[in-house]
């Protein structure tokens, strides 16, 4: 059953009344913060919807950048990803991630995917403290707040037949620009750049950004306002996790 913060806010949503949802459900949850990721796209990029903190935005953007965490393995596997202490994953994991999460002050990240079956839609990530589990209460609200979502998101956001869809509105509108479209832009280029495949161009460009350490939205940029080329000798000498040489660090 789920707790009475989590009714409250489902209710706000179907009412329209939750003008931050990101931060009345971290609220309900217990949670540091919050971001709920839709997937979109051809290469089904995570595009943030709510966020809240900034820390979680932060490292919304770190998990993309690198292409790895625990927000990647709950879309890729389809089941919760629950780490609350990130001090006790195996280095190997997430060998790239884990330093960069630390060094921003994320302590704990638990992450539940959107969808049904082999239709992945989303992802609903928490940031904990790091000093204690998830209760099994803030586990029982995040699946069930996930179940509504996928829910409304799926059926579009009415009422079908008898079945009672929550109207969640504005609250589940897409964003009017897609912060990761910029990326595929700049993937676009360098892969004409380099005459490589557009994985290969992704690669090299959160190399680049893991070497630069800045975040991937920002060199993408530079590639799309040529600020930054890729087939320059200075800018094909980059290493980092994802180097297109091994493919890892």
């Amino acid at each position: 059953m789920i707790s009475d913060g989590m009714a409250e806010f489902l209710r706000s949503l179907h009412r329209g009344e939750a003008d931050d949802p990101a931060q009345a459900c971290a609220r309900a949850l217990g949670a540091e913060g919050v971001t709920l990721s839709l997937l979109v796209g051809a290469k089904r990029s995570a595009e943030p919807l709510w966020c809240h903190p900034e820390l979680s935005a932060r490292f919304e953007e770190l998990q993309f950048t690198l292409g790895e965490g625990p927000g990647p393995d709950a879309v890729r596997f389809g089941s919760p990803v629950v780490e609350p202490d990130l001090d006790r994953v195996r280095p190997e994991r997430w060998p790239a991630l884990l330093q960069a999460a630390r060094e921003l002050g994320v302590h704990g990240v638990c992450c539940f995917p959107l969808g049904i079956g082999a239709i992945r839609i989303g992802v609903l990530t928490l940031l904990c403290d790091g000093e204690r589990r998830l209760s099994q209460q803030q586990y029982t609200d995040a699946t069930a707040l996930t179940a509504v979502l996928t829910s409304a998101l799926l059926n579009g956001d009415r009422r079908d037949g008898d079945a009672d869809i929550p109207g969640l509105g504005s609250a589940l509108e897409p964003p009017s620009v897609l912060r990761r479209a910029v990326v595929h832009q700049a993937t676009g280029m360098i892969s004409v750049q380099l005459d490589v495949s557009m994985e290969e161009a992704l690669l090299r460009l959160r190399a680049h950004a893991y070497s630069s350490e800045r975040p991937l939205g920002e060199i993408a940029a530079d590639v799309v306002a040529r600020r930054l080329r890729f087939d320059d000798d200075f800018n094909n000498d980059v290493s980092g996790p994802y180097s297109p040489d091994d493919g890892k660090g």
